[in-house]
């Protein structure tokens, strides 16, 4: 299942990077030119892009309930890194 999803921030290369280096300690992630990914496991991967004034993610996971639960992690991660700027609003479609 492939679920999209946009968080708007002017810093989005910072906090990718950000998450890169912190999912890197525990899953081989890869970062190069504002694109992130994150392999969790053989069923579930993420990736997320720097463009238009935010991140485009795209979640790969075996079901709706891994993709629920996903979103929620990523979400939560990425608004760690953008406390300085409030809660990012996230948009998400296909699960």
């Amino acid at each position: 299942m492939i679920t999209h999803g946009r968080a708007h921030t002017a810093s989005a290369d910072r906090y990718i990077r950000q998450l890169v280096k912190h999912w890197g300690h525990k899953f081989a992630t890869s970062y190069a030119d504002g694109r992130g990914t994150v392999p969790f496991s053989a069923e579930t991967q993420a990736t997320f892009d720097a463009k238009d004034g935010g991140i485009a993610i795209t979640l790969v996971t075996a079901d709706t309930a891994s993709a629920e639960q996903m979103k929620e992690v990523i979400a939560s991660h990425l608004n760690r890194f953008a406390f300085r700027e409030g809660e990012l609003a996230f948009e998400w479609s296909g699960a």
